[in-house]
C-alpha cells in the first residue's frame, strides 16, 4: 500500500525571491570575512604560514553547529515557523562579529588583538552557520521538488550578488569615497572597518526581509506534503501503533545515527565536496598573501605599506568578480543541468575553476588576474546549487534539516585538514610562497571534477507503508 503525497503548491518567482532574500546579506558578510580576514590577522600580527590555522575555527564551529541546527530546526514549530527564528539568530550574532573583528585592537587591554580577532572569526563563521543551513532546508521544505533546481539557482544568484558587494565595498569607500585605506602598523584601515559596519546593517535587514515576508508550512501542512513510511509495531494488548506517528525523543544522539544511516549517494558526494572545499579553503586564505607577493612584491611582516594595501583591496575586487560570475551562472546552471546532466554540469564547471586557479600562477601583471575569475566564478556557482540539488533527491523528506547539516561534515572536514596542514605545507615545501597553494587548490578541485562522475543519481524517494 502507497501513501500518496499532495503536492505541494509552486511558488512565484517573487516569493522564490523573498524566501532567499536573506541569504544576499549572510554572503555579504561572508564575503568580508573571506577578503578581509586574512589580512586583518596579517596586521595583528599572524605570520602566513599561521593563516590557515587562525581559520581552523571556522570549519570546527561548523562542524559542530550545523548538524544541531539543522537537527534542532527540523524538530522545532513556533510562532516564526520552524527555520526563521535559527537564521533570525544567526544574523544578528553575526551583525555583532562582524562590529567587533575589525575593531580587536581597541580591545587589547582585554587579551592580545590576535586573539580576540580569532575568537570573532570564530563566533562570526558559527553565526553564519546557525542562518545557512535552515536556509536551504527552507527550500526543500517550502518547494514542490520540479521547483527545487530554481530554488537553489535564486540562492545562488543572490548569494553571488551579496558577495560582490562585500568584495567591492572596501575597494569602493577607498577610491571613489575616499576613506583611508592604510593604518598606522597594527590597526586595520578605516574603509575596512566601515565596511564591515555596513555589512552588518545590510545582513540583519536582508534577514528581517525574509521572516516577515517568507511563512512556512504548519506541522499539519508539511506532514500532508511528506507521509512518512508507516511502521507497525503490535503492542501486548494486540493494538497496532504507527511508529512514526509518535514524536521522536531522542537528542543528539539521533544525529549520530543518522551519519550512520546516510544514503550512499551522499557519501559519494562528500568525496566531491572534500576535494572541493579543500580548495576553496587554500584560495580564501591564501590569496591576500599570494598576490601581494608574487604581484606587488611584498616582504613579509608588511601589513602597513601602501603596496600591501593595493594588494587587499584587489582581492576583493577579484572575489567580487568571482561571485559576480556565479551569480550569473547561477540563473543558467538549470538550463546545462537539463541539457546534460547534474553530474556533468558540475564536473565542467570544477574543471574551469580548477584550471583557472592554476593559471594564476603563469599571470604575470595583476591586471589579467580578472580572467582566472570567471573559471573560479563557475566553479563557485556550481558548488553553491547543484551538490545541494542532489541531495535534496536522496534524503527523507523529515530529515532535511538534519542531512544538510550533516552534509556541511564534508565542508567543514577539508578545511579542518587544510587548516592544519596548508600553513605548514606552504612553510616547508613551498618555501612560504603562497602562490603554490593556489596551485594546490587548482589540483584537488580537478581531482573533485573526477570524482562527481563517480556520483549515483539521486531518485526521488517513494514513501509506502
Amino acid at each position: 500500500m502507497y501513501i500518496t503525497a499532495i503536492e505541494k503548491p509552486r511558488m512565484s518567482f517573487w516569493k522564490i525571491w523573498n524566501m532567499s532574500f536573506g541569504f544576499l546579506g549572510i554572503q555579504f558578510g561572508f564575503a568580508l570575512q573571506n577578503g578581509n580576514a586574512s589580512r586583518i590577522l596579517q596586521t595583528f600580527g599572524a605570520g602566513v604560514e599561521h593563516l590557515s590555522l587562525f581559520w581552523l575555527a571556522a570549519p570546527l564551529t561548523g562542524m559542530i553547529v550545523q548538524p544541531i541546527i539543522g537537527h534542532y530546526s527540523d524538530r522545532t514549530w513556533g510562532p516564526l515557523g520552524r527555520r526563521r527564528p535559527y537564521f533570525l539568530a544567526g544574523a544578528l550574532l553575526t551583525a555583532l562579529a562582524l562590529v567587533f573583528l575589525p575593531n580587536a585592537a581597541v580591545l587589547a587591554y582585554l587579551l592580545p588583538p590576535i586573539l580576540i580577532g580569532a575568537g570573532m572569526l570564530m563566533l562570526m563563521d558559527a553565526s553564519i552557520n546557525v542562518a545557512m543551513e535552515p536556509f536551504r532546508a527552507l527550500v526543500a521544505d517550502n518547494l514542490p521538488d520540479a521547483q527545487r533546481s530554481t530554488g537553489f539557482s535564486v540562492q545562488t544568484f543572490l548569494i553571488g550578488t551579496g558577495a560582490v558587494l562585500g568584495s567591492w565595498l572596501p575597494y569602493i569607500l577607498a577610491e571613489y569615497l575616499q576613506v583611508a585605506k592604510v593604518a598606522p602598523p597594527g590597526q586595520v584601515p578605516d574603509n575596512v572597518v566601515y565596511s564591515f559596519y555596513i555589512g552588518a546593517i545590510v545582513l540583519v535587514g536582508t534577514i528581517v526581509w525574509t521572516v516577515v515576508t517568507t511563512r512556512e508550512y504548519s506541522p499539519d501542512e508539511y506532514t500532508r506534503f511528506n507521509p512518512e513510511p508507516a511502521v507497525p509495531e503490535q503492542q501486548p494488548d494486540g493494538r497496532l501503533i504507527d511508529k512514526e506517528a509518535i514524536p521522536e525523543r531522542e537528542g543528539l544522539s539521533a544525529i549520530l545515527k543518522d551519519f550512520v544511516k546516510m544514503p550512499g549517494a551522499m557519501k559519494q558526494l562528500g568525496l566531491v565536496q572534500f576535494f572541493s572545499w579543500f580548495a576553496l579553503f587554500s584560495m580564501w586564505v591564501f590569496t591576500t598573501p599570494a598576490i601581494a607577493q608574487h604581484f606587488y612584491k611584498v616582504q613579509a611582516g608588511d601589513t602597513s605599506s601602501v603596496a600591501f594595501a593595493d594588494a587587499g583591496n584587489l582581492v576583493g575586487i577579484l572575489f567580487g568578480i568571482y561571485n559576480g560570475v556565479s551569480a550569473l551562472y547561477a540563473l543558467l546552471l538549470p538550463a546545462i543541468v537539463k541539457a546534460t546532466s547534474r553530474k556533468l554540469a558540475h564536473a565542467f564547471s570544477l574543471t574551469a575553476g580548477g584550471l583557472s586557479l592554476i593559471a594564476i600562477f603563469f599571470i604575470t601583471t595583476p591586471g589579467m588576474l580578472i580572467y582566472p575569475m570567471i573559471g573560479i566564478g563557475l566553479a563557485w556557482g556550481s558548488i553553491l546549487s547543484v551538490p545541494y540539488t542532489m541531495l535534496s533527491s536522496v534524503i527523507p523528506a523529515r530529515k532535511v534539516g538534519v542531512y544538510m547539516g550533516i552534509f556541511n561534515f564534508f565542508i567543514t572536514f577539508p578545511q579542518i585538514v587544510n587548516g592544519l596542514l596548508g600553513g605548514l605545507i606552504v612553510k616547508h615545501y613551498f618555501n612560504g610562497l603562497a602562490i603554490y597553494a593556489l596551485v594546490m587548490a587548482g589540483v584537488f578541485m580537478m581531482m573533485a571534477a573526477v570524482a562527481v562522475l563517480f556520483v549515483k543519481n539521486g531518485e526521488k524517494l517513494i514513501h509506502k507503508a
